[in-house]
């Protein structure tokens, strides 16, 4: 792709703008990102991507960010602000335009929402479409992409569907699940969004956009089960009304049950394309559900999606923490430390872990853990580690294997033994300006309620050994950065 001028990305750390940007940094595009926090980034933008820090409500913030911009992307969205997010979202996109204008964009490419003006709209619907509206009202050109559910690892609505159907062995089916939409997968997504860049058109445009499928979430939740091999009953009901349903949601899925209230109410009305501007504009042929489901399956055999709804700091909420959350059916146990050791420190102690070094804290536990595998069959912890060589993919530690190994930033380890489910145990390494921050998340993805009780089941012991690695891992890293010739004799097992 040739670019005379810039393009600039808002929403890059949410879950749609952060595959756009690595899709549009993959054309070799000149790229802005425009953000709150800039250092929600690092390590996610090229060398040649510029990272402005701006917010959309604060209109002064915004003018540099926009100077020398071709196209801009509007991907914000503030639907899991405390807050009135519809009133947010309206000063956001007034303040967005008239800066856009007075820059000299030429146009503005907006992902709305499906849905039937005539028809009963949820707040969440309702303001998507303001803000469409606003942004058109600047007299600047704007094509506006209006999708209805987004499928694929990591988004809001899959991860719904995926966290009830998982959960849930007996589901109650209200009228509103049999609501119809026509869902979309996330790559694409981003295909139009990439292809509305090279649209002939001088004028605005409103593009439904959809797989070929009419489907209900009903049915999406059939489909999800299908492919999992999970074994699902439905019970039809004619009450339960979103409201009553939402707080349900927020009872299964705790973490974004205020996002899911929002999206739940948006459910009401029908989501299915209006117009075939499409087709009359794009080549792209979208896939069906079916497959758009198996392909956001296959990327959770990742330690994690490329990117998370949750990534988005308005969609969470949350601050940084130590203990455990959930994301989705993921479960998590994330714990952070700074240290003031370096990273090479840091990386050494890590690097030590397994065999005949153990795992730093009660390394008895780790040897019952293992021992229990044997009994049902698994690896055990007797495959120790590899001596006298640097770690490399792939390598097995104890039961463990290393799917990723960067040398002093990051070393990602999928669990081999025997589980109702899929396990990662991860560390990264960061510097900052006061020294060094290491990151350890263990990660479960369950699979039905066995799945559920076997991490709640073990959790107390998790956040014992966990919190004590954490701890002799950063213990240990010290001693390194005082004496880095004596590392090869600092004991691990601090506990």
């Amino acid at each position: 792709m040739t670019a005379t001028r810039q393009i600039l990305l808002t929403g890059a750390t949410g879950y749609v703008g952060g595959r756009l940007l690595s899709a549009l940094q993959a054309t070799g595009a000149s790229i802005k990102c425009l953000t709150r926090k800039p250092e929600y980034l690092e390590g996610r933008v090229s060398p040649e991507t510029i990272v402005c820090q701006g917010d959309i409500l604060d209109q002064k913030s915004l003018a540099k960010s926009l100077q020398d911009v071709d196209t801009a992307y509007y991907m914000i969205h503030a639907i899991g602000s405390a807050k009135n997010f519809e009133d947010q979202e309206i000063q956001g996109a007034n303040n967005f335009a008239q800066a856009a204008k007075e820059a000299g964009v030429r146009r503005i490419i907006y992902l709305g929402g499906l849905g039937n003006r005539e028809s009963e709209q949820s707040q969440h619907l309702r303001s998507r479409h303001k803000v469409g509206d606003i942004l058109r009202a600047s007299g600047l050109q704007v094509i506006e992409l209006r999708a209805s559910i987004i499928i694929g690892s990591g988004s809001l609505s899959f991860e719904m569907i995926r966290s009830l159907t998982e959960h849930l062995p007996v589901m109650i089916m209200p009228k509103w699940v049999q609501t119809m939409a026509q869902p979309i997968g996330i790559n694409d997504v981003i295909h139009y969004l990439l292809a509305t860049l090279e649209i002939k058109t001088e004028k605005n445009e409103i593009i439904d956009i959809g797989g070929p499928d009419q489907l209900t979430y009903g049915d999406l939740i059939r489909e999800y089960a299908t492919q999992r091999n999970l074994r699902r009953f439905f019970i039809r009901v004619p009450f339960l009304t979103p409201r009553i349903s939402s707080l349900w949601l927020g009872l299964i899925t705790p973490l974004y049950a205020r996002i899911g209230r929002a999206l739940i109410e948006s459910i009401k009305s029908p989501t299915i394309i209006e117009n075939n501007r499409a087709k009359e504009l794009f080549s792209i042929k979208p896939t069906g559900a079916s497959e758009a489901i198996r392909a956001a399956l296959a990327n959770e055999d990742r330690a994690y999606a490329e990117t998370h709804w949750s990534d988005s700091i308005a969609s969470t909420g949350l601050s940084t923490h130590n203990g455990k959350s959930h994301f989705g059916n993921r479960l998590i146990d994330h714990r952070e430390q700074l240290t003031k050791a370096s990273s090479f420190a840091v990386f050494s102690a890590i690097e030590r872990l397994g065999g005949s070094n153990g795992w730093y804290a009660f390394n008895h536990l780790w040897q019952i853990r293992g021992f229990f595998d044997l009994l049902v069959g698994g690896v055990g912890m007797r495959r120790g580690r590899p001596q006298g060589r640097p770690l490399r993919p792939g390598d097995p530690l104890d039961f463990w294997r290393i799917e990723s190994i960067v040398p002093n930033r990051e070393l990602k380890l999928f669990a081999e033994m025997k589980l109702p489910g899929r396990a990662w145990l991860c560390f990264e390494i960061k510097k900052e300006e006061n020294g060094t921050r290491i990151t350890q998340t263990a990660l479960f993805d369950p699979i039905g309620l066995f799945g559920l009780l076997y991490w709640y089941s073990v959790y107390p012991l998790h956040n014992l050994v966990f919190k004590g690695m954490l701890q002799a891992i950063t213990h240990t890293a010290e001693i390194i950065e005082a004496e880095p010739y004596s590392k090869t004799n600092i004991p691990v097992r601090i506990l």
